[in-house]
């Protein structure tokens, strides 16, 4: 028995386990048991064993690299107090930052603790249904939503979080069950974001206190929770986070094979890099390296930029100000920059604690999604080409595509061009190289520049026939160095 001696180090734990003691009872038991039989089943495979070498020579599932945009989903019990940010029970109790110190002093009675917030996450609102229609809406191909954050709460029923889950205090509905349902009536991929750690649980720090010599937590709380996620929801990715401690700690990899060999969603699978403090832009499936991660170039692996509406924070902030969200013109620059480059890209909207999404987020989306439906043929299933920007015109980002025999090279420009757009990376061949600007009908005039490249004429469009308002896509085939 692990015993608990000063349970004020440790701020509302008291919700998580009762009464300030860890007992290793015979279900305990169970559950190490049979992770155990997972990891000598892993060592006996011969297809992706247990290590990082292995692994990581898994490829990749085709449709992930093909979505392209996806929908970050951050919900938990600090969308309640909703200020600051998502890391709210963190600031307050583990550093004492006097900001949040403060907010709590002014505005709740002494006493309170962070638990106290998790009745008050209503989701009286909340309509998963009407969530994924908007997501769809906006051209996203999967949705990633928060599981469990770094908290410990869990938006579904698990075994594994006695009296810490949306099931039992809160909304008391299993959250990620009816969003997984509503998801896949509209053919969107599901996404599990889980944290590894969690910053008050005991059984997590004694094993920190222990230099993480011991796997107490990892074997009874966390890798429990991932095998209940897999094999209860059957997601299409796992979006790991908060590891803190190697990945040998985590016994990632023995997770990893088993969910790439045995688990029931082995041939679609992905998943990220954060699996320890030793794997971030190294290891896993595909890369994420660090929040909001978009280099700029090409990178040898495939890689995700998840990044926020709100400049601030992940989670939702009633103190929020209008300009410290992103404009659509920032939004689909991201989006264009990322996709040219080779990555995926991963939005973040923030519901509140009644369920809903505020409006500025679905306008974003829905902007977004009126720009995809003119634009989609330029980035769903679309490669980088050899240029990703233009180099020499600014704000010229570049795709590529395979139409049937032909091979489409697509110059996205952020700013409307005035008369001609002059790119000098293209280079094209008389009578056999054809321009279209999305969204309207027949072929554009072009001229061969002296200094190389391509001179496009830009016809007169009037505003309410403006194929879109942001961003705009030429379709260039026939180019002499499309390959």
């Amino acid at each position: 028995m692990f015993i608990i001696k000063n349970v004020n180090t440790i701020p509302g734990i008291l919700i998580l386990l009762c009464p300030c003691t860890v007992e290793f009872n015979s279900k305990n038991q169970k559950v190490v048991e049979e992770f155990n039989t997972v990891k000598q089943r892993n060592r006996e495979d011969k297809l992706y064993p247990p290590n990082w070498e292995a692994l990581d020579k898994r490829p990749l599932p085709v449709w992930y690299d093909s979505a392209k945009i996806g929908i970050f989903v951050v919900w938990g019990v600090y969308s309640v107090p909703s200020v600051y940010n998502e890391w709210f029970w963190y600031r307050w109790k583990g550093q004492k930052d006097p900001k949040y110190v403060e907010f709590m002093h002014k505005n709740y009675k002494p006493g309170f603790t962070y638990p106290d917030f998790a009745s008050m996450l209503t989701a009286e609102f909340l309509d998963t249904d009407e969530w994924t229609k908007l997501f769809k809406s906006s051209g996203a191909e999967y949705v990633v939503f928060t599981t469990k954050h770094h908290e410990g709460f869990t938006m579904w029923p698990s075994n594994y979080s006695f009296n810490w889950n949306s099931m039992s205090v809160g909304p008391k509905r299993d959250i990620v069950g009816e969003l997984v349902t509503s998801l896949r009536k509209q053919d969107l991929r599901v996404g599990l974001y889980h944290s590894l750690f969690e910053w008050f649980n005991p059984l997590f720090l004694q094993d920190k206190a222990n230099n993480f010599k011991t796997q107490k937590f990892v074997s009874t709380k966390t890798m429990p929770e991932l095998y209940e996620l897999v094999n209860k929801y059957k997601p299409d990715l796992i979006w790991s986070d908060g590891c803190p401690g190697t990945s040998s700690y985590w016994n990632a990899t023995e997770f990893l094979a088993w969910l790439y060999n045995y688990s029931p969603v082995r041939d679609e699978i992905v998943t990220n890099d954060r699996w320890g403090t030793d794997t971030m832009c190294k290891h896993g499936g595909f890369l994420t390296c660090t929040d909001r991660f978009n280099p700029g170039k090409l990178q040898k692996r495939k890689w995700e930029n998840a990044m926020t509406i709100d400049k601030l924070s992940w989670g939702f902030r009633r103190n929020a100000k209008l300009e410290e969200f992103i404009t659509i013109e920032e939004l689909i620059a991201s989006i264009v920059e990322t996709i040219s480059c080779g990555g995926n890209i991963l939005i973040n909207v923030a519901p509140s604690y009644d369920g809903t999404i505020q409006p500025l987020f679905q306008e974003r989306l829905t902007q977004m999604g009126s720009w995809l439906h003119v634009n989609f043929e330029a980035i769903y299933g679309s490669f980088p080409w050899k240029y990703q920007n233009d180099t020499f015109t600014p704000r010229v980002w570049y795709t590529e595509q395979q139409i049937k025999t032909n091979k489409a090279v697509y110059a996205i420009t952020l700013d409307w061009p005035d008369k001609y757009l002059y790119l000098r990376s293209p280079i094209p061949v008389q009578d056999q190289t054809f321009v279209y600007l999305l969204g309207t009908e027949g072929q554009l005039q072009w001229t061969s520049s002296p200094q190389g490249g391509i001179n496009i004429t830009i016809p007169y469009i009037p505003y309410n026939k403006m194929p879109c308002q942001w961003a705009w896509v030429f379709r260039l085939l026939g180019l002499q160095n499309a390959e």
